[in-house]
């Protein structure tokens, strides 16, 4: 047997094989396995003992083949280079050697202190003591001059540094915020009492204390993704921070490395590159001055309008409100467009999706439903998620000139930006809605489309080498988006009364709603809006499928009047498809089934709508009670659109339609009064086409 007086030897060298000697936590657990199944297992004494016989590669081997599964995989791999060593035999004595240089591994500090010129012994001795009495251990010191630091001194001891040199704090000089974000002063001289406020700003005592921050260095960076070590007290969503300005946030904490996302470009991130933790969860501006603008996910301004001056910031991934403190959907959220808010009704804190295959009309029913907000006291924010810039700079000419900027955001994370970025655009805008929520305001927000968000996250959970599941998906692709559709809500009346709506926006491959990402929105939405290829290319617009389309909220987020005209509709909807689809095998119909096909065909003509061009709930509800009560049986289906127009003309311009907006107003139940007037309309209106 191997004495046991070489075993320190072996064990220095095993620790230093195993790139192991910063971690003297894991090592310590992995040498005291090792003396465990020495001193309670004889099979495992009596194989380390007779094994020294043989090659040493065959032991290895076999080291590894017996006893995988019984150890864990770094006391396998002590035991392989025992095996190699020829030590095996010896390997509690190793393991114990390996204990021991690891507590004193674990129990000594070295700290890395610079000077920018060389420091009086006195000097030298009184920060030692400092540093001992901080960290209640004796410290090794290396001592070294570096005149980049200007004045002053750099202690860095394990991942932290302590930053009391002139460099680092003349890092700290920048502008105040109002100055900065203001741009006045871009190719302008300052005045006096500028230079004054300047001078106060970094005389505070703010600039003169010194920087105490941990740090982690990058081990490997590639597809903006970037490997740091240690950082063992980072927390999850945490901004990281370069020198530069570059940051990440850490999504991956692991045990001796941190896997962080960069938010921008990687090719200014190189290995060694150091990181500093801020203490400070990834967090989006909100408030009044994000009203009208274009922000990518981290609230930075894409629109050339200069600075966003937030006065206040949010986590952008926080808790949903619980069900204490949600109340019931009630309030009617209009969207103008008549297919949706009669048969799918939406009410004010609820989920609903709309789905279906590209170019179908999804992105414009969202649209549409933004620009029916004007006046309604709804804040609005809509989220193209890896879309061409193209489209987003289009969308956003039509809500500018339709005046529907006022009181919308737009929160871009283009196909053109990192997949961090739309990972965290739907947080962010989010968590600016909820400021206006949690205020006594009604906010909505549509994520156009969850389908690109979860491709994103799909890209980053595989390089941060996560398990992949079903279409190499993360296992916790459905948290992704209920974590973030919960925070939707109707408030209780406790907590101030505000809504939140969202209508995510999910893209089908040919119909299929089967699928991963359709089936797990479903599950999560109040009710879908499913949007049919088929129907689309009719010339049905919307082309909503009403068989599949579904609200879980339905009449409760109705006006009364809306309710009462729109309950047969969809039964009538269905006879008609019936009716029509047996008609195709026939030419000779009775007059029962004829009526019932110019019936269906005329509610069809209704629910048909141009694009941004949204409705009001008033003359929804006149043109749906003249279809299903009949009133345009007797027109031809050439001039059926013609006929809808007059009455929309009707009720704005003559006396007798101005009077039924003030009474829906008012009252907006379908009694008798409110029937007589729509009656005496739809005759008028439409006496030319009878």
């Amino acid at each position: 047997m191997i004495p046991t007086v070489y075993t320190r030897t072996f064990a220095r060298k095993i620790i230093e094989e195993l790139a192991c000697g910063d971690e003297a936590t894991r090592m310590t657990a992995e040498a005291r396995e090792l003396i465990s199944r020495w001193d309670d297992s004889a099979d495992f004494r009596e194989y380390c003992i007779t094994s020294f016989a043989g090659t040493k590669k065959g032991h290895a081997a076999e080291a590894e083949e017996v006893w995988f599964g019984k150890l864990g995989s770094g006391s396998i791999e002590i035991m392989k280079q025992a095996a190699l060593w020829g030590c095996l035999p010896a390997i509690r004595s190793l393991a114990t050697d390996i204990l021991e240089l690891c507590e004193t591994e674990k129990n000594r500090h070295i700290a890395k202190i610079e000077f920018a010129v060389f420091p009086k012994e006195s000097d030298l001795k009184l920060l030692k003591d400092k540093l001992e009495k901080k960290y209640r251990k004796p410290i090794e010191t290396a001592v070294f001059v570096n005149p980049d630091l200007l004045a002053g001194f750099r202690v860095t001891i394990g991942h932290r540094i302590f930053d009391a040199s002139l460099k680092g704090r003349l890092s700290k000089l920048k502008l105040p915020k109002d100055l900065e974000d203001s741009g006045e002063l871009d190719g302008v001289q300052l005045k006096p009492e500028d230079i004054e406020s300047l001078i106060n700003h970094w005389t505070n005592e703010e600039f003169f204390e010194p920087d105490d921050y941990e740090f982690g260095v990058v081990l490997r960076v590639g597809d903006g993704i970037a490997h740091l070590d240690k950082l063992a007290n980072v927390m999850y969503n945490e901004l990281l921070e370069k020198e530069d300005g570059t940051v990440g946030i850490a999504l991956n904490l692991e045990e001796t490395s941190v896997g962080m996302a960069i938010l921008g470009s990687d090719t200014r991130v190189r290995e060694g590159d150091i990181f500093r933790r801020t203490g400070r969860l990834v967090s989006a501006p909100v408030g009044e001055a994000l009203t009208g603008r274009v922000v990518d996910a981290l609230g930075r301004p894409l629109d050339g309008l200069g600075q966003i001056k937030a006065e206040e910031y949010m986590p952008v991934d926080i808790a949903s409100p619980s069900i204490v403190d949600r109340k019931a959907v009630t309030m009617p959220l209009a969207t103008g467009i008549t297919a949706i808010d009669a048969l799918t009704p939406i009410g004010r804190g609820q989920r609903e999706l709309i789905i279906g295959d590209r170019k179908t009309g999804k992105t414009t029913i969202a649209i549409d439903a933004i620009l029916n907000q004007a006046g309604k006291g709804v804040r609005c924010f809509y989220v193209p998620i890896g879309q061409k810039m193209s489209s987003v700079a289009s969308l956003h000419h039509i809500l500018r000139e339709r005046g529907a900027m006022e009181y919308t955001t737009i929160v871009a994370a283009s196909a053109a930006e990192p997949a961090p970025l739309q990972y965290l655009a739907p947080y962010s805008a989010c968590t600016m809605a909820e400021y206006w929520r949690d205020r006594g305001g009604h906010a909505l927000v549509i994520y156009d489309d969850l389908s690109k968000h979860a491709h994103a996250y799909r890209q980053l959970s595989l390089l941060l080498r996560r398990p992949p599941g079903r279409e190499a998906f993360p296992g916790d692709i459905f948290y992704l988006h209920s974590r973030l559709l919960e925070r939707a809500a109707q408030l209780s009346d406790d907590r101030g009364g505000g809504s939140l709506t969202a209508l995510p926006i999910v893209e089908t491959q040919a119909n299929d709603i089967s699928a991963y990402i359709p089936t797990n929105v479903i599950s999560i939405t109040d009710g879908q809006i499913f949007l049919d290829t088929g129907l689309f290319h009719e010339g049905q617009r919307p082309a909503m499928n009403p068989g599949i389309s579904v609200s879980r909220v339905g009449g409760d987020a109705q006006v009364p009047a809306m309710k009462t005209t729109a309950g047969p509709l969809r039964t009538q909807l269905a006879q008609y498809r019936e009716v029509a689809a047996f008609s195709r095998f026939s030419s000779d119909l009775d007059p029962a089934t004829q009526e019932q096909l110019v019936l269906g065909r005329s509610l069809m003509h209704v629910l048909r709508q141009s694009p941004n061009n949204p409705i009001s709930v008033e003359k929804q509800v006149a043109v749906l009670y003249a279809a299903t009560n009949k009133f345009f049986i007797g027109i031809e289906e050439e001039r059926l659109d013609l006929a809808i127009q007059a009455v929309f003309a009707a009720i704005d311009d003559t006396e007798d339609g101005k009077a039924y907006t003030e009474r829906f107003e008012a009252s907006s139940r379908m009694d008798e009064e409110l029937k007589s007037m729509l009656k005496k309309i739809l005759e008028e209106s439409l006496e030319l086409y009878s």
